[in-house]
């Protein structure tokens, strides 16, 4: 099984056609039908089929699906650490909440970055659920998100900032301007960015409520939600530092009543230190500083494309 053949299958699975693969990787389509086939033949599993609808993947196609794309991520960081060590320089993999990563994180990496010439920061978004995993297995070096339900012992865990969601609607929205109490919130459509899955206060929130699956709506930002929410589509949940200027201006309005604001706090997670001070313990201590605090309060941080050249960002699913 090598690189070439899954990033072929990869390639395959993510577009769902064999010529579509084939023009994205530049080969013909010979070659991906070639590299697919010794997949099989390797694993001894078909992987897929073609049906009316488009591809059929077996179980054992679907599994190998996830295990290319952690294969490939991981050949891709190990590229980078080693081209990085070349260089003389220290990197930094810093795993977070979607939540985190799109509202705060920004604004705290490149601050932190600023201070140390020779570190280059990889952020990417995972399920809070997986952050022990990752930190055992040195997949990362450092995450920052809800506290876990359990710490593991050989980790650390730290506050890093506490912080209030509050429930936002447009101006137009039945529920503007009046008290919103339980009942009227599970009738709402609710706007909800990623953070609505997995693990969290926003998730936490919804199941207090009883909010049923088919009346929210995931989008893949919190600030899509929070768009949505302006033209009085439905109810959102956000940051309260991050809406407080739109509520200023009138754009959102924030809900009154019982369980419409609730605080939280965002936590690091690193493995205990062994030996002297790691670029993770740096990060982690920085955090938690009113200098770090105030870059991460900033608004809604900094888009991928206003980050320095020695920050790489990556999302993950």
């Amino acid at each position: 099984m090598t690189p070439t053949q899954l990033r072929a299958y990869s390639a395959v699975v993510r577009l769902g056609s064999v010529k579509q693969a084939a023009a994205q990787l530049e080969v013909s389509e010979s070659a991906v039908s070639l590299h697919i086939g010794q997949l099989r033949r390797e694993l001894g599993d078909q992987l897929f089929s073609r049906t009316a609808a488009g591809l059929a993947f077996t179980p054992g196609g679907l599994r190998l699906a996830s295990r290319a794309a952690e294969l490939l991520g991981l050949q891709d960081r190990t590229v980078l650490e080693v081209s990085a060590a070349g260089r003389g320089r220290r990197l930094l993999r810093v795993a977070s909440s979607s939540l985190f990563a799109e509202h705060a994180a920004p604004g705290l990496i490149e601050l932190f970055a600023k201070r140390a010439a020779d570190l280059d920061v990889e952020l990417s978004v995972r399920d809070p659920e997986q952050f022990d995993t990752l930190l055992l297995t040195r997949t990362v070096d450092i995450a920052i998100g809800p506290q876990p339900a359990v710490v593991d012992p050989a980790l650390t865990c730290r506050p890093v900032m506490n912080h209030r969601i509050v429930l936002v609607v447009g101006p137009s929205h039945p529920l503007a301007g009046l008290p919103a109490g339980p009942q009227r919130l599970r009738e709402q459509i609710w706007l909800m960015g990623p953070s609505a899955t997995g693990t969290g206060a926003v998730p936490a929130l919804l199941r207090r409520l009883g909010v049923p699956e088919d009346r929210q709506r995931i989008f893949q930002s919190h600030a899509a939600a929070l768009e949505e929410a302006k033209r009085g589509k439905g109810v959102a949940a956000g940051l309260s530092f991050t809406v407080a200027q739109d509520v200023a201006r009138g754009h959102l309005v924030q809900l009154t009543g019982s369980q419409v604001a609730f605080d939280a706090v965002w936590h690091s997670l690193m493995l205990t230190e062994q030996g002297g001070p790691t670029a993770a313990a740096e990060l982690s201590r920085f955090a938690a500083t009113p200098r770090a605090i105030q870059a991460m309060m900033r608004g809604a941080g900094v888009t991928v494309g206003h980050f320095r050249p020695s920050i790489h960002v990556t999302l993950w699913s």
